[in-house]
């Protein structure tokens, strides 16, 4: 089976690997479609703190089940699910209150522990929700971003009365944009990306701003009576954007944070405390999946439109290198575990 694998910094490698026998409460995946995420380039060149190596990386990802361990009862041999990457102790404080991303123990498909980026992999029977016949295994897999996306707007509280700003316009943006309107909100996207701004327009925003040409501070300024957006949403994980973010957004406005950056962000706390507002993080996804998988099927978010490339697994090196040196071309880009890039 083929697996791929991060061996050390900076050296992506394919390798054979043996699948074992599910245990108890456990199912053995086929994996057929994986999406190749922001952080998978992080634990690429060795920036991701969580990672150890070699580290088969990949924590979005869809296929057929092909094995039950002793317990499953909820999956049948042959259904086609989708993989919530998060592993919970279910035991510790934030798991008892229901949130299992930030669990004291926390895994990762992919990042703690080897991921999907391989042919077959076990994983628990509770990680894995149904997709259903008509969805493509290519849409199946867009389900953990979009989970991203609506994690951080459900801290974050977004509703119909709002107004968005959503900084960046890559993979993050996108999902946040499509699940902000899903909520009523009225959205406006920042970038210094054309392509990115043409692909936001497209998918629904109502203003977008390029933000090399255009100040964005001005740009938002009529929003909500003059007082600016009411949620600002940094997608673009820059640490220098909280200092705008706290100075355009709305007195009473939260502002949701996705970046894992370890460098400082400059906040004053008189604006802060001035316009009394919310500064939340957002990590992962709260079990939201099941959600998620329900608007793709419905058609209620465009996540196909998002997928701009696929390549077969074993041309995952030339995938990687797109991304890198092409991310205004590049969105999604996803790796075909089952012999196509269909």
């Amino acid at each position: 089976m083929v697996a791929i694998a991060v061996e050390t910094p900076h050296r992506l490698a394919l390798r054979e690997t043996d699948c074992p026998a599910p245990g108890p409460g456990e199912i053995r995946l086929s994996v057929a479609r994986g999406g190749i995420c922001g952080s998978d380039l992080h634990i690429l060149h060795g920036s991701n703190p969580f990672a150890v190596y070699p580290r088969i990386i990949g924590h979005e990802f869809a296929g057929t089940v092909t094995a039950l361990g002793a317990g499953v009862t909820r999956l049948s041999v042959g259904e086609r699910v989708v993989a919530d990457p998060v592993l919970a102790c279910g035991r510790c404080h934030p798991c008892r209150i229901g949130r299992p991303n930030v669990c004291a123990r926390l895994e990762v498909f992919g990042v703690h522990r080897d991921g999907g980026f391989r042919s077959e992999l076990v994983l628990p029977e509770a990680n894995a929700v149904k997709v259903p016949p008509g969805l493509s295994f290519a849409v199946a897999a867009m389900a953990e971003p979009f989970s991203v996306a609506a994690n951080v707007l459900r801290n974050t509280g977004c509703g119909p009365d709002d107004s968005v700003l959503v900084y960046g316009a890559g993979t993050v943006g996108l999902t946040v944009l499509q699940v902000a309107r899903l909520h009523g909100a009225r959205v406006l996207v920042a970038d210094l990306d054309e392509r990115r701004l043409a692909r936001a327009a497209a998918l629904g925003a109502d203003r977008v701003i390029h933000s090399a040409r255009e100040s964005v501070a001005a740009a938002v300024a009529g929003e909500t009576d003059g007082l600016g957006p009411t949620v600002v949403i940094d997608g673009a994980g820059v640490p220098a954007l909280l200092a705008e973010a706290l100075d355009v957004v709305a007195p009473a406005g939260r502002i949701g944070l996705l970046g894992f950056s370890p460098e400082p962000s400059p906040l004053v706390q008189q604006r802060l405390v001035g316009k009394e507002a919310t500064i939340v993080g957002s990590r992962l996804n709260r079990r939201l999946l099941p959600q998620v998988v329900e608007w793709l099927a419905e058609g209620r978010v465009d996540a196909a439109a998002m997928i701009t490339h696929t390549f077969v697994a074993a041309d995952a090196a030339e995938a990687f290198a797109l991304l890198e040196r092409a991310p205004g071309e590049a969105v999604k880009v996803q790796l075909a575990f089952d012999g196509g890039a269909a």
